[in-house]
């Protein structure tokens, strides 16, 4: 009686024996073998969804809702996706974060122009919600529609992380989460044929993105120089020297604005959270004010000099370098001291009353002083919000001028 054989393959016999059929058919035809390379994986990219389309005509139209000017900028229509991809959150946990990225319509090589957004307060103005009235489809559709892909990081705390707090004016979390935002823009851009990178990089970014552009020029320089060609940075009003700013707060009275103030709570409030201060409200803040800020955090509205809702106590403690957790954690977010390597140009109004001039000027007298290619642009009279054209323009042609 004839026995019956159960035959048993692993996966690992399977593809020995695909593989020897492969070898033999290769010896039959007298041809090598042809084994195609394993795809690489993303490292950084999660994935991609198509948001939005906006035509030439689209454009000039919102470009001169800003400036007529601007609108004698614009060449070409856009297509814009949603990335969403890993990087780390403050805690250095993994986090998904996301972003934008707009494609110009053209069949020209394009460099990048990697945009890091302004403050902004609800998930709604992050650039990969693509709203009407949000700077990513003003100012970045703009960049777009003049031959640049555009890559605009949300930020931790807006898009894919909106359910975790922003790390407002966070220097080491704003440079990592636009890095990782590049990393995953080139990772998405080897796979698709609408438009061909050139790999030239430019970075740019006004008030909280000013800041956040010069921290992730110098994490690129000092850690991701391999990676990228970086051609030009264009930083606009950011608080680069954040140990004289918060001094200047707490010592000197300021103009009372509810909005400005905001900044500047959001800001402190962020720092005792991420630097694990663990401050209770009322070592910061006098009554009644201490009470409001423990419950409503940023959100209550201070209509005063900022330094007068201060206790004297905490005043004294930074001023004569006692409490050095905090004056540590404010130092930590200094990003002036430094040499860039890169061609840099800051643009600051000189009456700018929520981000003082002082910032950009003493980056710009300590960089110089360094040997960095640096200039500083001031707009005579220019105010946070009325400099933002100045800087547009100032940008747009530095970019043009660095190939």
């Amino acid at each position: 009686m004839q026995k019956s054989v159960s035959l048993n393959l692993g996966k690992r016999s399977i593809y020995l024996l695909l593989w020897s059929l492969l070898l033999l058919n290769s010896c039959n035809n007298d041809k090598p073998a042809v084994v195609p390379e394993p795809e690489e994986e993303n490292q950084y990219l999660i994935r991609s969804e198509d948001i939005s389309v906006l035509s030439r005509e689209q454009i000039v139209q919102r470009a001169r809702d800003i400036n007529p000017l601007l609108a004698n900028y614009v060449k070409a229509g856009i297509k814009v996706y949603k990335l969403s991809y890993k990087t780390k959150n403050t805690d250095g946990t993994d986090i998904t974060a996301s972003g934008a990225l707009i494609l110009p319509d053209t069949d020209q090589p394009a460099s990048m122009i990697s945009v890091q957004h302004g403050t902004i307060r609800e998930d709604i103005s992050a650039p990969s919600n693509f709203e009407d009235d949000s700077e990513a489809a003003s100012f970045g559709a703009l960049f777009g529609s003049m031959g640049y892909i555009i890559a605009y990081p949300d930020y931790i705390g807006y898009g894919d992380s909106k359910d975790v707090p922003h790390p407002y004016e966070h220097r080491a979390s704003l440079a990592s989460a636009s890095l990782d935002m590049l990393r995953a823009a080139k990772e998405f851009l080897k796979d698709q044929e609408e438009v061909e990178w050139d790999e030239k990089l430019y970075i740019a970014g006004y008030s909280e993105g000013g800041f956040a552009t010069m921290s992730l020029q110098k994490k690129i320089e000092e850690e991701a120089a391999g990676e990228f060609n970086l051609r030009a940075s264009s930083c606009g009003a950011g608080a680069y020297d954040k140990t004289a700013f918060m001094k200047y707060i707490v010592n000197t009275p300021t103009h009372g604005l509810a909005s400005y103030n905001f900044s500047y709570l959001w800001v402190l409030l962020t720092y005792d959270r991420i630097y694990k201060l663990n401050k209770p409200a009322s070592y910061y803040f006098k009554e009644p004010y201490a009470t409001e800020i423990a419950k409503s955090g940023a959100n209550v509205r201070i209509a005063t000099s900022f330094d007068s809702i201060l206790t004297d106590s905490f005043k004294k403690a930074l001023n004569d370098g006692t409490d050095k957790g905090f004056i540590d954690a404010i130092g930590d977010n200094d990003v002036y001291n430094w040499k860039p390597k890169t061609p840099t140009r800051l643009y600051h109004g000189s009456s700018d009353e929520l981000v003082f001039y002082f910032n950009s000027e003493k980056a710009y007298n300590t960089m110089k002083g360094l040997g960095a290619d640096v200039q500083l642009t001031t707009i005579p009279g220019g105010t946070h919000s009325s400099s933002i054209v100045a800087f547009l323009v100032g940008t747009l042609g530095f970019f043009t001028a660095t190939p």
